[in-house]
C-alpha cells in the first residue's frame, strides 16, 4: 500500500500542475475571449501563451527606431500596439498580456467608477521581477494601504512640504551654477537638458528624502534607471510562474540591483534610527525619511506593533520616494521645457508671471500659488505628456461595469494618455499645445468629466503630486528667471515609455543667459 501511495502520490501532483498550466494557457483564456465577444469587445484572436506580446515588442522595437516630428501624433511612437489595437477595434476592445486579457477602459464615467471605488477595483499584484523595480504603498491593497497611507500623508502635508523649499532652492541652484559656467564665455551654448533635469530632482529627493545630497545618492539614482529598463524588458515578456528563478542574466541582474538598493538604504535607515533612539538632534529631522520614522513610531506606541511598518518595509517606501519622485518631476520639466522652446510666446508669459511674482528672489512656497499661467501650461503639459501612460485594476470577482459583466481576476487597463489625446472629450485641437484650455481650472476643461488623469484619481492618487508640483514650479521659475531657451537644430523628437515617458534622444536646447 505505500508502495502504491509512493507512486500515485507524486503522478497525482504532475497531474494537477499540468491540468493548472492548461487552464493558464488554454481553457481559461479561450473561456474569457468567448465571454468578451459576446459582449460585443473585439481584439486579436487569443494565441497560445505568447498572445499579442510578440507583436508588441516588434512594434515597440519599430517604433523606437523612428523619431518623430514635433507635430506629429505621438501615440503610435510611445504605445504602438496599443495605438493600433484601438484603432482598429475601437474603445470597446482588449488586448493579450500573454494567457492573461487586459480590457481596455476610456469612458470617463467608467473610470471614475473605476478609481473611486478601490476595494472593487484592485491594483493587481505585479510580477515578482516586476515588484523589485517599485512595491511599497503603490502595490498594496485594504488594510495594509490604509496604514502605509495614513503613516506617509504626514509627510506630504502643506506645512511640511513648505519646510522642503530651501533644500529645493539648494539643489536648482546647483544646477543653474553649472549652466552659467558654460555660458560664462559665450552668450549662449547647446545643451542636453534632460540629464541635467534627472540630476536636479534626483538631487532634490535625495536631500528632502534623506537629507543626503546628490553625491550621496547618485549611486541609488543610476541603479534604479538600470533597473526600471530591465523592468520594461519584463513587462513585454510572457510572465511564467517561477521563470524568476532561473539565473538568467537579466534575472541575475535585476536581483543583484535589488540587493545592492536594499543594502544602501537599509544603512541610512538604520543611521536614522539609531540617531533616533539615542534622541541626538538631527537636522533632517523634518525630511521625508525623518517624518515617516516619527509617524511610524508614533503609530506603533499608541496602538501596537502590528499598527506599523518593519524596516524593510520602510525600505520599499524609500525606494518609492526615490523612484516616484526623481522620475515624474524630470520628465514633466524635460517636457515642459522642450514645449516652451516651440512655443515662445507661453515662455515669455510665464517668464514675466514669475517676475511680477517673485521679482529675482527665490520662489517662496505661498507665492508658487499665484502662478496661474505656469500651472496652466504644467496641466498642459501633463495632458500631452503624462508620466504614466496607462494603469491598471484588477477585479477580483464577478463585476458589473457600464454594460459589462467582468469575469473575476480580469485586468482592466486605464490608457491615460490615450483618453488625454481622446478628440471627442478634448476637442478638434486635442493635439496642439494650448495652456488657455486651463484658464477656468481643471474641471472647466474637462467640463466636470473625468478625462485629466495625470497621478491617477481618488483614493489612490499620486500621494506625491503635490510634492512633484512644487519642485518642478520651484525648478521652472528659477530657469526662466536666469535663462532664455528654444530648441536646438540637433533636438530629436522621440518620446518613448520605459516605464513613465521619457525623451530617447535627450532634449537638446539652445541656451541663452539673461
Amino acid at each position: 500500500m505505500k508502495v502504491v501511495i509512493i507512486i500515485l502520490f507524486p503522478a497525482l501532483l504532475v497531474t494537477i500542475w499540468v491540468w493548472r498550466m492548461v487552464n493558464w494557457v488554454w481553457l481559461r483564456p479561450r473561456k474569457l475571449e468567448k465571454c468578451f465577444r459576446k459582449q460585443g469587445l473585439n481584439g486579436h484572436t487569443y494565441r497560445t501563451l505568447y498572445g499579442d506580446t510578440k507583436e508588441m515588442a516588434e512594434l515597440t522595437k519599430q517604433a523606437k527606431l523612428k523619431p518623430i516630428k514635433l507635430t506629429d501624433d505621438i501615440l503610435p511612437r510611445v504605445l504602438p500596439f496599443y495605438h493600433h489595437t484601438l484603432n482598429k477595434y475601437g474603445n470597446y476592445c482588449f488586448a493579450w498580456i500573454g494567457p492573461e486579457p487586459r480590457v481596455f477602459v476610456m469612458e470617463p464615467e467608467l473610470i471614475k467608477e473605476i478609481v473611486t471605488n478601490h476595494n472593487m477595483f484592485k491594483k493587481p499584484k505585479p510580477a515578482p521581477l516586476v515588484q523589485l523595480l517599485v512595491s511599497g504603498i503603490s502595490s498594496y491593497e485594504d488594510h495594509k494601504w490604509a496604514k502605509h497611507r495614513k503613516i506617509l500623508n504626514s509627510a506630504f502635508y502643506a506645512e511640511k512640504l513648505k519646510c522642503m523649499v530651501p533644500a529645493m532652492h539648494t539643489s536648482c541652484e546647483d544646477m543653474i551654477n553649472k549652466w552659467e559656467i558654460l555660458l560664462s564665455k559665450n552668450k549662449s551654448c547647446e545643451l542636453d537638458v534632460h540629464p541635467y533635469f534627472e540630476d536636479l530632482t534626483s538631487d532634490v529627493i535625495s536631500r528632502t528624502a534623506f537629507g543626503s545630497s546628490y553625491a550621496e545618492g547618485t549611486r541609488i539614482f543610476h541603479l534604479q534607471k538600470e533597473l526600471a529598463e530591465l523592468t520594461r524588458q519584463a513587462f513585454q515578456s510572457v510572465y511564467i510562474p517561477g521563470w524568476r528563478f532561473l539565473p538568467t542574466r537579466r534575472n541575475r541582474r535585476m536581483k543583484a540591483i535589488d540587493n545592492e538598493l536594499k543594502d544602501t538604504l537599509k544603512k541610512i535607515v538604520s543611521k536614522r534610527e539609531r540617531s533616533m533612539d539615542l534622541g541626538e538632534a538631527s537636522d533632517h529631522q523634518e525630511d521625508l525619511l525623518g517624518i515617516l520614522l516619527k509617524s511610524n513610531l508614533k503609530e506603533i506606541q499608541e496602538h501596537g506593533s502590528e499598527f506599523g511598518m518593519t524596516t524593510d518595509e520602510v525600505i520599499e517606501e524609500c525606494k518609492v520616494f526615490y523612484f516616484a519622485g526623481q522620475e515624474s518631476s524630470s520628465n514633466l520639466l524635460v517636457w515642459t521645457v522642450v514645449l516652451l522652446s516651440v512655443h515662445q510666446n507661453w515662455q515669455a508669459r510665464a517668464r514675466e508671471e514669475v517676475q511680477q511674482v517673485f521679482q529675482n528672489n527665490k520662489p517662496d512656497f505661498e507665492g508658487l500659488n499665484r502662478l496661474k499661467i505656469v500651472t496652466m501650461i504644467l496641466n498642459e503639459v501633463l495632458r500631452l505628456y503624462p508620466p504614466a501612460p496607462y494603469f491598471v485594476r484588477k477585479v477580483n470577482q464577478e463585476t458589473k461595469l457600464g454594460k459589462l459583466n467582468i469575469p473575476p481576476e480580469v485586468i482592466l487597463m486605464i490608457p491615460t494618455i490615450f483618453v488625454h489625446h481622446n478628440q471627442e472629450l478634448w476637442g478638434d485641437d486635442v493635439k496642439e499645445f494650448k495652456p488657455e484650455r486651463f484658464s477656468e481650472g481643471i474641471a472647466k476643461a474637462t467640463q466636470s468629466r473625468l478625462c485629466f488623469l495625470p497621478f491617477s484619481w481618488g483614493p489612490r492618487i499620486c500621494i506625491g503630486n503635490n510634492f512633484a508640483m512644487m519642485e518642478t514650479k520651484i525648478a521652472l521659475a528659477m530657469v526662466l528667471q536666469r535663462f532664455a531657451f528654444e530648441l536646438s537644430p540637433s533636438y530629436t523628437h522621440a518620446p518613448t515609455y520605459v516605464v513613465t515617458l521619457r525623451p530617447q534622444c535627450g532634449a537638446h536646447l539652445i541656451l541663452r543667459k539673461l
